[in-house]
């Protein structure tokens, strides 16, 4: 991390423990920013990880602190003056680089209903620069996993999946249907182009239809709050379970974890008969 004017500020790690040492995969989109980004970024960095999402995150290396303008100004009689956000510090992964603009790009990408829409930081016009600075000193994480081969089947996996090939598509037409800016003002034309949006639609119906050969259910303490519950907590838990069966980008996530599984028995039995 670094403060204008100040030198680098390398944060260390005060607990030296490791809570989980299996597989692990991180999924993200367009949308991480800030906690997620350093936290998928510090994963991708020591390998320890293997990120699944879109092609780089939103790209938000900065910290900001909010300044009330209300407070600077005794005896105010023009009402609420509002706030400034004023970013104060960069923060930069242990190789160096920021994750300003850039994001963080994930190891397997896969298209997402954000994939064509400005979301991200390096869509606005006053973004900060992407830059870097010395890395830190570090080792990367000594496990028995087979990124490589991990990363290159799911790649192979996704690249002929119908679901993300509808969902890409899916996208496609949804930023065309943003970037119009001319419509008809009578009103049967008006009528006749709703109609066209419909027909078009429907093709993007199969996208709600799909479904995995998962099953996922609340865990022990949770189905004990169930007995007791007042805000209808088992019946929202089932609507995401259901959601979950239908999430393509989960069950890739599993098909990863066991792809590194798999790899980790491998690696580790041709080690022992060494």
């Amino acid at each position: 991390m670094r403060s204008t004017g100040e030198p680098k500020e390398v944060l260390k790690d005060r607990d030296k423990s490791i809570t989980w040492e299996g597989p692990l995969v991180i999924l993200v989109n367009e949308l991480s920013a800030s906690a997620s980004e350093i936290m998928a970024a510090a994963m991708q960095d020591y390998k320890r990880a293997i990120i699944i999402g879109s092609k780089q995150t939103y790209g938000k290396g900065t910290v900001q602190n909010v300044l009330n303008l209300n407070n600077l100004v005794r005896n105010n009689a023009s009402g609420d003056l509002g706030a400034l956000a004023l970013t104060t510090q960069k923060y930069y992964r242990i190789s160096g680089g920021s994750v300003q603009l850039e994001g963080v790009k994930s190891d397997v990408k896969v298209p997402d209903k954000f994939s064509f829409i400005e979301v991200g930081e390096k869509d606005k016009s006053n973004a900060l620069p992407w830059d870097e600075i010395d890395s830190a000193e570090y080792t990367t994480w000594d496990n028995h996993f087979n990124y490589e081969e991990t990363i290159k089947r799911s790649n192979a996996r996704m690249s002929e999946n119908v679901q993300l090939k509808l969902i890409e598509d899916n996208a496609r037409w949804v930023k065309s249907k943003i970037d119009e800016t001319v419509f008809p003002l009578n009103y049967a034309n008006y009528k006749s182009r709703l109609t066209l949006l419909d027909e078009e639609s429907k093709r993007f119906d199969e996208m709600t239809k799909y479904q995995t050969n998962l099953t996922f259910e609340s865990p022990i303490f949770e189905k004990k709050l169930f007995n007791d519950d007042t805000s209808n907590l088992k019946e929202k838990r089932d609507r995401w379970h259901v959601t979950l069966s239908q999430d393509v980008y989960i069950e890739e996530a599993l098909n990863v974890l066991q792809d590194l599984k798999v790899s980790y028995t491998i690696k580790k039995v041709a080690k022992v008969k060494e």
